[in-house]
């Protein structure tokens, strides 16, 4: 693996907001995804969930992580890690249309603080909550204490079926296999810029307002396949 230049505008675009992110506008209208796009939800089968969470790191990470995937309650854990690191499929939405499915892996540090807001989103989607809802409760939950920013530390999204949502253009779409790095209440100046842009790399996300912003990199899979999603091409 290896961290890759930033060669394409339309990469930053695409994660302007949703990868792992916190807040769904409701008020967005958004296109459907195509036909051919499959995103993941709680019918999808058992075997296809695994196969796209491990995708998300190296196998020799992947292999020995946590995984969760979606069921009828939420996230559900159906193996135990031993390195740390937990493996699932993460989504957001805009209103009631689902605009992504990203599988990733995050690192002890975030397994034990951010994740734990991502598990209570798909419990309270489970239950019907709207999206305004759920963004509500998690915001509470880290004023609260349930949930904790992270410390140093990041996660894999390294798979090839990285499907987002570009808040811009109001369509999703598949990018890049990437690292995503913990930074918290971080600013676009604390990166060296005045604001956040899709040119700006490392790209921040969340335009540095909470406690679940992120840098991104983009980085580059080794030469021989080393994650059980790298079949799956787009």
């Amino acid at each position: 693996m290896k961290i890759m230049g930033w060669k394409k505008r339309t990469f930053a675009g695409l994660l302007s907001v949703a990868v792992l992110s916190s807040g769904a506008a409701a008020e967005d209208k958004v296109e459907e995804p195509p036909k051919e796009v499959h995103l993941v939800d709680s019918s999808t089968p058992r075997d296809r969930q695994v196969e796209l969470a491990l995708s998300a790191a190296p196998t020799e990470v992947s292999s020995k992580a946590a995984v969760y995937i979606l069921g009828p309650k939420g996230y559900e854990k159906i193996r135990e890690g031993t390195n740390g690191f937990s493996c699932l499929i993460e989504r957001s939405f805009r209103g009631t249309t689902q605009t992504s499915s990203a599988p990733a892996c995050f690192d002890a540090e975030g397994s034990r603080t951010i994740m734990l807001a991502y598990l209570r989103r798909e419990e309270l989607r489970a239950q019907g909550k709207s999206e305004a809802e759920i963004k509500d409760d998690v915001a509470k939950g880290y004023e609260d204490g349930r949930f904790k920013a992270p410390g140093p530390g990041f996660l894999y999204m390294m798979s090839s079926e990285n499907y987002v949502y570009n808040s811009e253009s109001k369509k999703s779409g598949f990018v890049p296999p990437h690292l995503m790095f913990y930074a918290p209440y971080k600013t676009a100046k604390d990166v060296g810029y005045e604001s956040v842009s899709p040119t700006m790399v490392p790209y921040l996300t969340g335009s540095g307002v909470g406690p679940e912003s992120l840098l991104v990199v983009a980085a580059e899979k080794p030469s021989q396949g080393t994650s059980s999603g790298d079949s799956h091409k787009h």
